[in-house]
Order: structure tokens, then sequence, then C-alpha cells
């Protein structure tokens, strides 16, 4: 018996237009900005249309990406809304795997652009075994007074005891599968952000995403300390945690050739949680050079691969799937993104130099035993 997951940050999957460019050029589409705009109107009418157009090649390709992890259960992060992830099934996923995603659950969470994290659940497993919901809690309201977590670092940041903990949600639902009990937390930690107080944005926004990853660890050993405690249970962990233990650089060019150099960081907010042996980042299987999930740059100066989307498994899971390797979908990667030379794959038809594309993020799936 066994059920395959998957986790995606399917980058806005949003329902709603985005006028605020009209007054802040930062928020403008670049297409735009190529054109004399008169007034307000016409800015919403230009970008009503450019949105809609953009949106029907993006969606296509995010549904072939989500198609390829042949998931049982799928937990999605910048989910605008119910509606929004409606439509995006029955439009677009409904196409490339049928009537499969019928359960869907999310809860609004604490983000101010309104993305919050979901789940998607098929009726029964591929191998027949039915997926039965039994509950869901979101953590969406916790503060740092609330697990007793606030400190210097974040009052340093200007965050006070009583805000909350999460900047999207814990979302937790529980499940059987055969009836076996299984439970899932989805989470999309803090954003790394831009420079601040002298430090680069991943450094100076570590102590939030700290917090938060200390606060899903308090939620699951408070979940399950009655019972036997976490290490006997199946769960899993899973989300876009905007942060990593090891990075890909990429050095040279096309001309030359490009280098590709792993290199290990000091610190991670992901330390709190696989510490001790807490959970496994089952992604860690893969070979050291072949864990991304996430092309980032910044110009040639500032190019690295690295691993941003996470399925974290229980000690009582990583016992009985000691050789359960996740696979990575990099299909959906736009053609800007520097691949190592072993790694190559066929893209997706209609993908381009940086957009349309599946998503800036790969998903990430497994297949996990539930003996």
């Amino acid at each position: 018996m066994s059920v395959r997951i998957a986790t995606f940050n399917v980058e806005n999957l949003m329902n709603r237009f985005d006028f605020s460019g009209f007054k802040n050029n930062l928020n403008k589409d670049r297409t735009l900005q190529l054109f004399q705009i008169e007034d307000e109107e016409q800015y919403r009418q230009l970008e009503q249309g450019r949105a809609i157009a953009y949106a029907d090649d993006t969606r296509q390709l995010t549904a072939l990406a989500i198609a390829e992890t042949h998931a049982d259960i799928l937990c999605l992060q910048e989910v605008d809304n119910i509606g929004a992830l409606n439509a995006f099934e029955f439009g677009y996923l409904f196409k490339m795997v049928g009537e499969g995603y019928r359960h869907k659950y999310m809860v609004e969470g604490n983000d101010s652009r309104g993305i919050d994290v979901a789940v998607l659940m098929r009726d029964q497993t591929r191998y027949g075994e039915p997926i039965e919901f039994v509950a869901m809690t979101s953590h969406a309201h916790l503060t740092y007074n609330d697990l007793g977590i606030h400190n210097p670092e974040l009052a340093l940041l200007g965050i006070e005891p009583h805000e909350r903990i999460f900047k999207r949600d814990c979302l937790e639902i529980d499940v059987r599968i055969g009836g076996k009990p299984l439970t899932l937390f989805v989470s999309h930690f803090k954003s790394m952000g831009s420079p601040r107080n002298g430090m680069d944005g991943r450094a100076s926004t570590m102590p939030v995403r700290v917090a938060e990853a200390t606060a899903v660890r308090r939620i699951i050993e408070n979940k399950f300390a009655t019972s036997g405690g976490a290490a006997s249970k199946r769960w899993v962990i899973c989300g876009d945690f905007n942060d990593y233990r090891e990075r890909v650089v990429i050095g040279g060019d096309s001309l030359v050739g490009y280098t590709f150099a792993p290199v290990s960081e000091p610190i991670s907010s992901l330390d709190i949680l696989l510490n001790d042996g807490f959970c496994e980042n089952l992604v860690e299987r893969r070979p050291v050079m072949d864990r991304w999930t996430l092309y980032h740059t910044r110009g040639p100066d500032e190019r690295h691969l690295c691993q941003l989307d996470y399925i974290l498994a229980s000690p009582a899971l990583v016992r009985s799937n000691a050789d359960a390797i996740p696979d990575i979908i990099r299909r959906g990667q736009p053609y800007r993104t520097i691949f190592p030379p072993d790694q190559k794959v066929e893209l997706f038809p209609r993908i381009g130099w940086d957009r349309p594309k599946a998503s800036d993020h790969c998903p990430v799936s497994v297949t996990l035993s539930m003996v």
C-alpha cells in the first residue's frame, strides 16, 4: 500500500487582476512599459488583455507539470482562492489527468497579496486504496506569544510578540490511506526579500523563517505528544520554505562554458526541522548536484541552483521508505534556466525564454509506502 505525494509552488494562481502598476512602476508589467498609456482606464484594459493572454499559456504549462507528478495528493502554494483553484482544475488540469483531484482544501492565510496554500486529493490512490479526508486545521492565527518563540532577532526586525507567526499558514490535513493515518503539514515560509540592515535578503529575513520552522516543529510535537510521540507517526511537511542548506553556484558563460560548484550554507531555517533526526529531507537522497528546484539569477554575477521545495518525512515514514527517492519535474522551467550538462530535459511545448513557464519552481513528488 502506497501513496504518491507532490508539492508545487504554482506561482501566483490568481483569478483577479492587479492594477497597482498604474501608480507603481515596480508593479507594472514590462510589456506595458513599452507603450504610452493615457489614463488608468486604458491601463486597465491593456492589463486585462495582457494578463488573460499570458495566463492561458502559463496554466497549460502548470497543468502539464502537475500531470507529470502523477500525485494522489497534491500540496500547492501561491493559490489565490478556492475559485481560482476550481477554475484551474476544471479548465486545465482536468484536460491533462481527467477527473482526478475532486477534493480541494484551503483556508485564507496571512499573506498580504492573498496567496494561500492548498491541498488537492483524489478519491483513491493509483493502486486503488481509498483516500479518506479526516480533518483540516489552520494555524494561521498563531502568534509568537502563543508558542513563546518571540526573540531579540525578531524584535530588531520590528516584529512584535502579538503578531502572527506564519506569513501564509501551516495547513494541517489528516487523512487515511487505505485506513492508515497520515498527516500533511503544508506551509510557505517568508520570502528572502531585498537586502536590509547591511545583510543580503536571505540573512535579513532568516529570523522569520527560523520562527516559522520552530512553530511547525512545535505544532507537530504538540499534536502527537499524548499518542506515542511524533517519531512513531506518519506525517510529512510539504511546501516552499524559501530557504536552502546548500546551493550550486554557477560560473562562466555560454562562450567559455559554465561551471557548477556545490556550496553548503552554515545556517538554514531547515536545520530546526532536520536536526536531531526529527524528520528527513527526502530530496537529499538525490546526488548533491541534482537536488535543485529553482534557478536564481540577478545577472551573470549572481546565479545558482537551489532547493526551496521540500517533502520532509517523519522517522516512521523514513523507516518504511528507505529506498524512496523523490522526482523533480523540471520540464516546465524557462529556457533561461542553466542546467548542469547531464541534467538537460526536453522542455514542454511553448516554453519561453523566461515566460511563459509552468512556474519559477519545480514540482517535487515521491511515492511513500504506508506499511
